[in-house]
């Protein structure tokens, strides 16, 4: 059963995070909007895992707080298990979020460095109370319980129970992450966001913690939604995956399928750029390299939001029409207008130096950044 068999668990229908731009000393007014989510609809299945990619910028870490309502939506609905989360009041949110939890990107920063592990652990379970689960390994809920639990959180983590009466700056990065996990998962949520969790971690640290990841979802049944910009940790862990820029999903597909067999412009460019460990075979292969940087989400380019940079952009419909994310093959959606050209091989890297000096000719300046070039190594 591939990922998008299993009942989803997470449903998101054009879901939309503006920021509004203020200007004015006394009298504030709006005068623009950061558009760092532009219309996002994704779908994630129970028990399995959601790997989200982009550049640093592209909306990823906000779209994950939007699904807990960490940020409010501008637009748009997410529902979580048959649960309209945008519907809940104050209390109604505050019991769903014992089922839904996050694991932070900067353990040192999202840890109060003036609690205790103890104290950090015992928190949740304060405001929420023991799982139906628990209690009945643990018994009801008591001081003696939640102080069992967390030491059996520990555990799980792979830190000792003397771990208990430290403070988070005792710790090394990896152990303050492992704190961190252990605090998400201490309630037995259904679906955690991971914001960037290994970005921080050196690399052999950064195994280990992906592993420990893998370990408690076959443990407790987790569904996993995993924010990186990471393509390799991103592979490793997730079912599917879906690759963003500029606020919105531009390619999504099971993740094998993905790697395989790259369809939109953008994700062939970050899959060009991870290195391959044969030097023979890395420094003969052809990259695409993306000149520039992101375009500003609070004026996005018309048309296509990648044709600023894309190396295979066409003079026809590329900058003035938007390409709608549609589904090419069962369980494949790509936002491109020639995706299936580009399968074919049938479309060639673009001058897109010529193709923007056309552009301005003909009155149609381009917004965003520079070209995006390919260039083989050698």
């Amino acid at each position: 059963m591939t990922a998008t068999d299993a009942e989803p668990i997470l449903q998101v229908t054009d879901l939309e995070v503006h920021f509004p731009i203020k200007s004015g000393l006394i009298f504030d007014r709006t005068i623009g909007h950061v558009r760092a989510v532009d219309g996002v609809d994704l779908s994630v299945s129970r028990g399995t895992t959601y790997g989200l990619v982009g550049e640093s910028g592209c909306g990823k870490s906000t779209l994950g707080r939007a699904i807990l309502r960490l940020e409010e939506p501008t637009n748009g609905s997410v529902i979580f298990d048959g649960i309209d989360v945008g519907g809940q009041s104050a209390e109604q949110l505050r019991r769903l979020r014992r089922r839904m939890q996050m694991i932070f990107q900067d353990p040192l920063s999202s840890l109060d460095p003036r609690q205790s592990v103890q104290s950090l652990l015992l928190e949740p379970l304060r405001a929420h109370g023991l799982s139906e689960a628990d209690r009945d390994e643990y018994g009801a809920d008591s001081p003696k319980s939640h102080l069992a639990k967390a030491a059996g959180m520990l555990e799980v983590v792979g830190l000792p129970r003397s771990s208990l009466a430290k403070y988070p700056h005792e710790f090394s990065g990896g152990q303050r992450q492992r704190i961190g996990i252990a605090r998400a998962m201490i309630l037995n949520p259904d679906l955690v966001i991971a914001d960037e969790p290994v970005s921080a971690l050196d690399v052999s640290v950064q195994a280990q913690v992906i592993n420990l990841l893998e370990q408690v979802q076959d443990l407790l049944g987790l569904t996993y939604i995993v924010i990186a910009h990471d393509l390799a940790v991103v592979r490793h862990i997730s079912d599917r995956i879906g690759v963003m820029y500029l606020g919105r999903l531009v390619e999504e597909a099971d993740s094998d399928e993905l790697y395989a067999e790259p369809l939109h412009p953008y994700t062939i460019a970050l899959m060009s750029a991870i290195p391959i460990p044969d030097p023979d075979i890395e420094d003969a292969r052809e990259r695409i390299l993306l000149r520039g940087d992101l375009p500003s989400p609070a004026n996005p380019p018309s048309g296509c939001r990648f044709h600023t940079r894309c190396p295979f952009r066409q003079p026809t419909r590329c900058h003035d029409e938007v390409p709608a994310l549609r589904e090419i093959e069962p369980g494949r959606r790509v936002a491109c207008h020639w995706a299936e050209d580009l399968r074919a091989g049938k479309l060639q890297v673009t001058d897109i130096e010529l193709l923007v000096e056309a552009s301005a000719d003909q009155g149609r300046p381009d917004a965003g950044t520079g070209p995006a070039m390919s260039e083989t190594r050698h």
